[in-house]
């Protein structure tokens, strides 16, 4: 097998190279690239030439020159190619848009109850297709839509391998594949949240991500990718048994992390997380001691957990928002009471993502593949 690179490859690869430099930083000159790349000035011109008909990069004014002419300055246009994050929960459907550099532009959540039935699927389809209709983008822009959804899913993303809170295990992709031209898959939701925190800091190696929403979920990194495992449930802390004795879990198992260390377990009924850290912060003794109690659950987890991993570990989900470095500090303070090995160095820490980190996730996928691939 001749294993030589062509002069196609040659060009396809400084194609590739001057639009990842240019997306890189926010502007640069022709003279920049080509010092930067070490490469001519007339192959960054033609290549040039070629992105800006493709409508990838743009001239975006120029830079200052105290001598001779100013040279102009190029960057990528965001939009030239955009994917659909869409977050199904019980009542709500969120739907985002976002551009080149993972930056939501358009969003819209709707008040909707998840029915198995194809009304339901068709609905949100055409919600879907409406948000994309009232962008200015072509068909063909569209990479595709990620579903995040509570529930493990296949590799490809065709597929439910294992849903026990909502979408029911089997669920074919096809149910909202059949209503929209362009490519489309489920995603676990805790994944997510952990792919856009991954996007948002370029300081994660190997990591614990722990989303605390209404229900626990988990994802695991490894060399700055999310691992799946064989089967897709690698991360999956939520079933972790704490007590074998312990109350239901949704799963048919007794005591597992899930009904210890999510906000439905922290909660009382018809209460939010608003009223709770309210109260919290406000030292009313009830709620301090319910935090406590929650912190003191969630610290036997997580150095459990930090015995077989030892890494980094990342609170994001629902949780994090009200989360303050005095809560992080008393939950290491509690990790380091119950593990064979105390370290002063901390390695738990919160959530960097955006509120809705979990649309924004499901539509990463995408923007990372064309960007792969360009």
């Amino acid at each position: 097998m001749d294993n030589s690179i062509t002069f196609k490859d040659i060009k396809k690869g400084n194609y590739s190279s001057i639009y990842h430099l240019i997306y890189q930083y926010e502007k640069l000159s022709k003279q920049e690239v080509a010092n930067q790349l070490h490469l001519s000035l007339p192959t960054v011109t033609q290549n040039l030439v070629r992105l800006e008909k493709e409508k990838l990069i743009e001239k975006s004014g120029q830079f200052e020159s105290s001598v001779g002419r100013r040279a102009a300055a190029y960057a990528i246009c965001p939009q030239a190619r955009i994917s659909i994050g869409v977050e199904i929960q019980k009542g709500t459907v969120q739907i985002l848009a976002i551009d080149l550099r993972g930056h939501a532009f358009q969003q819209e959540r709707l008040a909707m109850e998840y029915s198995n039935e194809d009304g339901y699927y068709k609905e949100v389809s055409q919600a879907v297709q409406s948000l994309i209709s009232s962008l200015d983008v072509k068909e063909e822009q569209v990479l595709g839509i990620g579903f995040a959804v509570q529930g493990l899913t296949s590799n490809d993303g065709k597929k439910i391998t294992y849903g026990k809170i909502l979408i029911s295990t089997g669920l074919d992709i096809e149910v909202f594949a059949q209503y929209l031209p362009y490519p489309c898959m489920f995603l676990h939701d805790a994944k997510c949240a952990a792919t856009t925190e991954l996007w948002v800091r370029n300081d994660i190696g190997d990591a614990v991500y722990l989303s605390i929403g209404p229900h626990l979920g988990g994802a695991i990194i490894i060399d700055g990718q999310i691992y799946m495992g064989k089967e897709g449930h690698s991360g999956t802390i939520e079933h972790m048994t704490i007590n074998p004795d312990g109350p239901s879990c949704y799963c048919g198992n007794k005591g597992c992390m899930e009904t210890y260390s999510s906000v439905n377990a922290l909660l009382e009924e018809n209460e939010s997380l608003d009223f709770f850290f309210q109260q919290v912060r406000s030292r009313i003794p009830s709620y301090v001691e319910r935090w406590n109690y929650f912190l003191d659950n969630l610290a036997f987890s997580i150095n459990n957990i930090h015995l077989v991993l030892n890494r980094e570990f990342i609170i994001g989900g629902h949780i994090s928002p009200y989360l303050k470095e005095e809560d992080i500090e008393i939950l290491h303070e509690k990790v380091n009471k119950k593990t064979a090995f105390p370290n002063n160095e901390p390695f738990i820490h919160i959530s960097r993502s955006p509120a809705n980190g979990v649309p924004i996730g499901a539509a990463i996928p995408f923007i990372q593949s064309f960007l792969n691939e360009i």
